[in-house]
């Protein structure tokens, strides 16, 4: 029998086509055209090769710039998804606990990316903050804005308090979806707590645990408001991932050219670790 083609679904998928070209792919191509250029103003463009991209990976500036974002994305990993999935071990899973809990935790996801910078910015003051003058009370000296290490806590902390929700959240979903029988075979066969973790739970949980390391990679990699609101990339360039130093590349200093070009470079290694993350996991997942 042959099959018949119904074109017609394409004209319901135009006009997101359009909507997409216009957001992403023609900016996309402005970037790569400034990245291939350069300027003197008056709108006149002259070719410039891969001179900028090769400014580019030889500056001392933007490796510096990678490794911090590396450093922060393995920190915060680290502790938010070992974190997460205890919180979600350890919620109700009936009863009135369990709107109540998700509630709670999906709170800190609905804070804006500038709010909740401007929170730990007040928090973290030495005259007016409540954490910064409760340790200054205690002997503590704790100045974000003078002290790298302190400003690399106050970061953290902030990405921990505003994203483990999400991997809470998705580790409940995945840990309320495995059936009731595994939980009895594994009372029958008198299973320690973490016996039952390691075989039945976390198994269960690797598709999810791998949406939420890429979704966490992804935005820790690309994170800008937070640190820019608190820090400011300071102190000193302490905390300028590259995303704060794209932004001083093509505004502060208006180099559009290299500003182009690494944030071409920058796309392309958000793109190769995601895939990095997603090879290793879906392996590891199928061998198991």
């Amino acid at each position: 029998m042959e099959k018949t083609w119904n074109n017609k679904a394409w004209f319901m998928v135009l006009p997101v086509l359009v909507l997409v070209a216009f957001s992403a792919v023609i900016p996309l191509m402005t970037v790569v055209n400034y990245s291939l250029q350069d300027t003197f103003g008056n709108n006149q463009f002259f070719w410039a090769g891969t001179q900028w991209f090769e400014e580019v990976l030889a500056s001392e500036r933007f490796w510096n710039a990678l490794w911090r974002n590396l450093a922060f994305s393995g920190i915060v990993l680290l502790i938010q998804i070992p974190l997460g999935i205890f919180i979600a071990l350890n919620m109700p899973k009936r009863g009135l606990g369990v709107p109540v809990s998700l509630v709670l935790m999906a709170l800190p996801l609905l804070i804006p990316w500038n709010v909740d910078g401007t929170i730990f910015q007040l928090l973290g003051r030495a005259d007016i903050g409540l954490v910064g003058r409760g340790l200054a009370n205690m002997g503590i000296a704790f100045n974000y804005a003078s002290d790298t290490a302190h400003a690399w806590i106050t970061v953290v902390v902030m990405d921990v308090w505003h994203w483990t929700s999400l991997v809470v959240l998705l580790s409940y979903a995945g840990l309320v979806s495995i059936p009731d029988a595994y939980y009895q075979a594994a009372k029958i066969d008198g299973a320690s707590r973490w016996s039952v973790f390691r075989f039945i739970q976390l198994p269960k949980l690797k598709r999810v645990l791998l949406i939420a390391v890429l979704l966490r990679f992804m935005d820790s990699f690309m994170i800008y408001t937070e640190p820019f609101v608190v820090t400011g990339g300071g102190p000193g360039t302490s905390t300028t991932f590259l995303s704060i130093d794209l932004v001083k590349m093509a505004i502060g200093q208006f180099d559009l050219g290299p500003a182009a070009a690494m944030s071409i470079i920058y796309f392309l290694i958000v793109l190769l670790l995601s895939w990095v993350f997603y090879t290793i996991m879906t392996t590891s997942d199928a061998k198991a």
